[in-house]
């Protein structure tokens, strides 16, 4: 989808305390030789900090940065991974007290880490639709820290979730970044990979469920599909939706300045986004991500805050932001570097 008249004004990060992954080998958590030959190098922890506190810390650094007042938001989204407050709550509504914004729409995104790339598709519509909304606040943030999760170990060898969370100001005036294309898609064929065989059903146990992202895919890749060949899917799959961005913002791989995906394994970022695109892992945001953890789907503003206030974009760059959550999902976004912000 070619987009037009869209612009990412301001983003605000909210990073708990940093754990290394040395100190999650000693202290017996993370495997070794895990740590060694993924090259993810540390995590950020929360502990007893909600997920919607930290996401009202996010979205008041952006609002402070693009020096707007609560009144002048006109929608919210909120999207996370994990608990967001107790069953039968609304988070958004949460963040939005919180915050002194009052009597407008909101949304509660459940697309995993796919969730920031599917809410900024939402405010794409909201702003260039019949909505005609000026400014709305996107919010994403997660805290794994529970007994229900290993964040080590819980989802597989190539992540270590991390607690934080990352906010947006999307504007129709103008902002540090054009957006120029957005895309998304769903591989419904693996959306066992991610649900294994539990039932549809709501946790039978009378209390809630361990989390076993990983221990769902073992089964998965062992009875239906084996591993080689859904990574090949989703490869193939991933690719398309980036290439459909591409074309949309008229623009080459070699065009991109930055690739800003979610924070994993650097083997897997290069085999099925940086190699095919014909570009160099320097050209991805992972030195930076491989130590901060997978925050769900806060990582690509993470990322893009850091590389900004770090000077290494300047106007006039392209950057592809690209992202995937069960289901199977993935979204890609291209923008346009228009100014640095004094941020």
């Amino acid at each position: 989808m070619k987009v037009e008249g869209v612009f990412i004004d301001s983003v605000g990060v909210h990073l708990p305390e940093h754990v290394s992954a040395e100190q999650g080998v000693a202290e017996g958590l993370y495997d070794e030789e895990v740590h060694q030959a993924s090259g993810l190098t540390g995590t950020h922890v929360a502990r007893h900090t909600p997920a919607l506190d930290m996401a009202v810390s996010a979205a008041r650094s952006a609002l402070e940065r693009c020096g707007l007042d609560p009144d002048d938001i006109e929608s919210h989204i909120h999207s996370g991974v994990y608990h967001q407050g107790p069953d039968g709550s609304y988070p958004p509504a949460y963040i939005l007290r919180e915050l002194g914004i009052t009597d407008v729409p909101s949304l509660h995104i459940r697309q995993g880490c796919n969730g920031m790339l599917a809410a900024l598709e939402i405010a794409v519509g909201q702003i260039t639709g019949a909505a005609e909304v000026e400014r709305a606040l996107l919010t994403c943030a997660q805290n794994f820290s529970t007994p229900l999760i290993d964040r080590w170990r819980g989802f597989g060898d190539s992540y270590i979730l991390a607690d934080g969370a990352a906010a947006a100001v999307v504007s129709a005036e103008s902002g540090f970044a054009r957006l120029r294309a957005i895309n998304s898609g769903t591989l419904a064929e693996l959306e066992k990979w991610h649900r294994g065989e539990e039932s549809l059903l709501p946790p039978q146990g009378g209390g809630p469920a361990r989390v076993a992202v990983a221990e769902r895919a073992a089964l998965f890749n062992e009875k239906e599909m084996p591993l080689a060949e859904t990574v090949e899917r989703i490869a193939e799959f991933d690719l398309g939706i980036i290439r459909r961005s591409l074309v949309d913002a008229g623009l080459n791989a070699a065009d991109l300045a930055r690739v800003i995906p979610i924070n994993q394994d650097g083997r897997m970022i290069e085999y099925s986004v940086l190699a095919p695109l014909g570009l160099p892992m320097s050209r991805s945001s992972w030195d930076f991500g491989r130590g901060i953890g997978h925050v769900g789907a806060a990582d690509l503003l993470i990322s893009l805050d850091h590389l900004i206030r770090a000077g290494e974009l300047a106007p006039g760059d392209h950057v592809l932001l690209l992202s995937q959550g069960p289901g199977w999902i993935s979204s890609s976004a291209v923008v346009t570097i228009t100014g640095i912000p004094a941020w």
